[in-house]
Formats: C-alpha cells, structure tokens, sequence
C-alpha cells in the first residue's frame, strides 16, 4: 500500500468533516453566536483569563493537546497491524476526539470558563464535581510523569535537540514580554524567533558534542529538571511564556506536518508492515486495548481538560470554538496518522519491521518506539534533500516541544485543580498558587521516578491510556446531560460516551488485575487503577441516573 495515498485520503477525510460536520455542531447543536459574551472579557485578570487572538491561541491549543501520546501510542498499536489503527485514528478522530473537544469548550465558555470537572456539580451535583476533580488530578498526576519521562528520553537519545528547546524557552520568554508588555505584534516577531529557533537545530549536533558532559545526564535526573522547569511555567503568566512558545509550536508543527506530507509525496514509500496482525506473541488483546493504545491520536480526556481548563479562558469570541476545539483535534489526528505511517512505511523491509515488532516484549522499552517514530520521520523529511541528521534533529526537537506543551498546560491545569479543591474543602494554603503547583509536581515527580523506569518507561503507558480514555467518557456523558437540560440533540455526544466507556472499562478492568498479580512491587500502580476505576463507576452510575430518570420525566 502506498504510504502518499493513505495520507492524501487522510487529510482529505479531515478537510471535509471539518466543512461538514463541526459547522453542524456549531450552528444547529450548540448554536454558538459571535454576539455571546466569553469568559476571558467577563473575568480578565491578566494571569488565567486573558482575551487571545484566534491564531495565537489556536497554536497554544493546537500545541497543548499534540503531545507525545499520538506519537508514542501510534508507534505501539501498529504491531497489531496498521488498517485498525489508521481506522481507528479517522473515525475516532471525526466523531469522537474533535466532538469531545469542541463540546469540552464550548460548556466551559457557557459557565464562566470553568473547567468541566467543577461544571458536573452543578449537573450532576456537588458529590460527582468533587469525584471528577479527583480523577482529573489523577489523571494529570499520570500525564506529568509520563510526558517528563517521554521528553527526558528523547534528550538522552538525541542530545542534539537538547540546544534548539533551550533556544526555544528564551525566544519564548522574550516575544511574550515584547507582545504583553511593548505591544508589539506576535506575526513577524514570532518568524524571526523561529528562524532562530531553526538556525539551534543546525547547531544542535555541535553543541552536544561540545558540551559531551550534557549528554551523560541520565534519563531520571532530566526528569527532575523538567518537573521543576514545569513548576515554574505553571505559576507565571499564561502571556510570558506558555501562549508564545505555544505559538512558536505551532510554526513547527506545521512545518513539521508539511515536510513530512511533502516528503511522503515525493517519496511515495511502501507499508512494509502487514495491514492487519490481530494476535501478536505476548501482546494482549486488540479489542479493546488499540483504543487506550493509541490514546490521544483519536480521543483523550486530557484535551477537555485542556479546552476546559486554559483555553476556554483564553477564547477572543464564542465562534473561535470551532477552528481551535474541533480543527485542533484534526491536526492532532493528522499526527496521529504520521506517525502510524513513520512506524510502517518508514521502515526498510518487512524483516527490519518485524525484528522491531516481533512480539509485544521486543524492543518494549519507550525509547525504541520513539527512535521508531523519529527514523522513520527523518527518512521522509529527507527525501526533500534536508540532511538526514538535521532531519533526526527536527523531529526530535517537534516532539520534545510537543510534550513540554502539554506539560505545561498539565502542571497548570493540576494547580488550578488543586486550588478548586481547596476551596471546596476550605484548606486555604493550597489556594495559593505556588502551593498548589508545588503538591501537583511533587506528586508526578514521586511516581515518575518510583514507577517510570519500568520496562523502559512504557509501563505507565496502559495506565495512562486507560484513565485518560476513562475521563472523556465521563466528559462526554456531562456534555450529554447539558445538552439535555437545554433541550438539545445528545445522540451526537452520548453515543461516543457508551463506546468509549465500555472499551476503557474492560481495558482498566484487565489492567488492574495485572497489577495486582504483581504486588507488592506496582502496589502504587494497583492503587491509582483501582481509585480510578471505583471513582469512575460512582461518576458514571450517578450520571446515568440521572439522565435516564429525565428522559423519563420528560
């Protein structure tokens, strides 16, 4: 099969769903008007709630969501072939991750740019908000350690990219004082500081072998440093750092995307991996666990809580939601097929794949599956004629760029969570923002480095894609029971809600057995699953409940 056609067929699968489909949603299901007033103007406190242009905040949400995980959990899945995954990744992205999304949002924006955790008390009731803030901290607590373990594996494997990030944070930091402070327009600004930021991955080779000492740092000790950076980013302000590296992001991601369409068109290389390969040796079973696999490249509750929780903060006018929440996902699906075809066709022959992907236990570790997805990658951005090196260290550098984003609107998200608690519970010194950031990372950086090392950093990956999964659906049954009390279609929201549930369900339910045949050594990871698990069954049963006795009553 031709890698080229399969993108081409792709993208254009997304264009017109974009046309088609989320105009629907937002003319006739949510109804959204430009003469609505947002959040950001309501509540401007030029921290969290800061009016953005569209462009600007589309490259901060855009960049927040396109973590690691449409990369890392792509480059897993195809070892049960890639026609599920790639399938998986259209339709899901379609009608399940770009709705989850879009309608995260657009909730948000209708109740005072909260986040959705604290919107289910007032639709489910005070009990349900304080249990889905619980599993919403957990989950970011997961995504914090996982996404610092995925950025300080790249760095030990590409020390190249190490330079070009650095460059990155100071750009970043000055373009956001010159745009707040000077009023200077972020447009040409921010090309000049890309073009800097290109010029540090031409040196990036150099200066690691300059500074060989940098290389040596191991893989838990970047942990740490991540972790502390993350805490710093999470209490400035959203303008100094996060919007203008995000928006720096976004010209790289669309580079990236670019090179690697351009490259797959000129290249036009073959799949070399077998279309379908439902039981690999060791590996458990396809149905359900390609859609916690794949995680983020279809769905994930963690870009409601991003669409909930910064952005929907940071929206100029209500109409923006259509571009930023839906067409965002679209981008992310887009990555998400890449780097299923960096993972097939990026290889040389199907014996190269196959002693890649053999069973589920070789080449396990985190490390492999990213090299998996950064060669493949570099070969086709090198067909364009750009050195394969320079090539390696693009990629390297999108993806560790990637997941510092979401690292940041991670730690962000967990202080702000933190601090509903607080209130909530009356614990006035986790108001604070510092104190809160400090508990949120000092969590992650605990399970990080007690957890993250097993099997090659890929053992918290399960439990990341299960909770994740888990809390869309949970988002998706609130968005249901919203659209209910006003009198809207659900069938568009409550549909992906049921099958998202079921097959995370089954997975978290496998899952924690594993776990706990394995005690007392992943005790810590039988007590998140299980916390999760209950949590989410209480969460669910009492929404249920509710929407069931309303379509009765009606």
């Amino acid at each position: 099969m031709n890698a080229a056609l399969i993108a081409l067929l792709t993208v254009g699968s997304f264009v017109l769903s974009y046309f088609l489909y989320s105009r629907f949603l937002s003319e006739k299901i949510f109804q959204l008007e430009d003469s609505e007033t947002v959040p950001s103007k309501l509540h401007a406190d030029g921290v969290d709630f800061v009016a953005t242009k569209r462009s600007i905040l589309w490259g901060h949400h855009f960049t927040s969501i396109a973590g690691a995980a449409p990369i890392v959990g792509p480059a897993i899945a195809v070892i049960w072939g890639w026609l599920p995954a790639l399938i998986w990744i259209v339709l899901g992205t379609i009608f399940m991750g770009a709705v989850h999304d879009f309608s995260a949002m657009v909730i948000s924006l209708r109740n005072q740019g909260r986040s959705i955790g604290d919107i289910t008390g007032e639709i489910i009731g005070p009990r349900a908000r304080t249990i889905f803030l619980l599993i919403i901290s957990l989950l970011i607590w997961i995504v914090l350690a996982v996404f610092s373990y995925v950025i300080a594996t790249l760095f030990v494997g590409n020390p190249s990219a190490i330079f070009p990030i650095n460059i990155q944070i100071l750009v970043a930091l000055i373009l956001g004082w010159a745009t707040y402070k000077r009023k200077i327009g972020l447009g040409i600004p921010s090309l000049i500081g890309y073009s800097v930021l290109l010029v540090g991955i031409l040196y990036g080779d150099f200066f690691a072998k300059s500074f060989p000492q940098i290389t040596q740092i191991p893989v838990i000790t970047w942990v740490w440093i991540l972790l502390l950076y993350s805490f710093v980013s999470s209490v400035l302000p959203v303008w100094l750092l996060l919007q203008p590296r995000d928006y720096l992001n976004s010209h790289q991601l669309l580079t990236g995307l670019g090179l690697l369409i351009t490259g797959l068109l000129i290249l036009q290389p073959t799949i070399v991996a077998p279309a379908v390969n439902p039981a690999p040796p060791g590996a458990p079973p396809m149905i359900p666990f390609l859609f916690i696999t794949i995680a983020c490249g279809a769905i994930s509750g963690f870009h409601g809580l991003v669409s909930s929780g910064t952005t929907s903060k940071q929206i100029n006018r209500m109409t923006d939601a259509r571009p930023i929440g839906y067409g965002s996902m679209l981008g992310e699906g887009t990555l998400g097929m890449l780097a299923v075809l960096a993972a097939t066709a990026g290889f040389a022959s199907l014996d190269h794949w196959s002693a890649h992907y053999s069973s589920w236990g070789e080449a396990n570790g985190l490390a492999q599956k990213l090299e998996a997805f950064v060669s493949g990658s570099s070969q086709f951005i090198s067909a364009i004629g750009i050195a394969e090196d320079t090539s390696r260290t693009f990629v390297a550098v999108m993806v560790i760029a990637f997941a510092a984003t979401s690292l940041d609107t991670g730690a962000r998200i967990q202080r702000l969570i933190i601090s509903e608690l607080a209130t909530n519970y009356k614990l006035p010194a986790l108001k604070n923002r510092f104190v809160a950031a400090a508990v949120g990372i000092g969590a992650a950086l605990v399970l990080a480095i007690t957890q993250g090392s097993g099997k090659g950093g890929l053992i918290l990956w399960p439990l990341f894609g299960t909770t994740n999964q888990l809390v869309a659906g949970a988002t998706l049954l609130v968005v249901s029971l919203w659209l209910k009390n006003s009198g809207k279609p659900i069938l568009f929201t409550l549909l992906p809600a049921i099958v998202v549930t079921l097959t995370t369900c089954l997975a978290m339910t496998r899952e924690l057995l594993g776990y706990l045949s394995h005690l007392p050594e992943q005790w810590l990871l039988a007590f998140l699953a299980g916390s999760i698990l209950a949590a989410n069954f209480w969460l669910l049963f009492e929404g249920s409940c509710l929407l069931l006795k309303r379509n009765t009553t009606r």
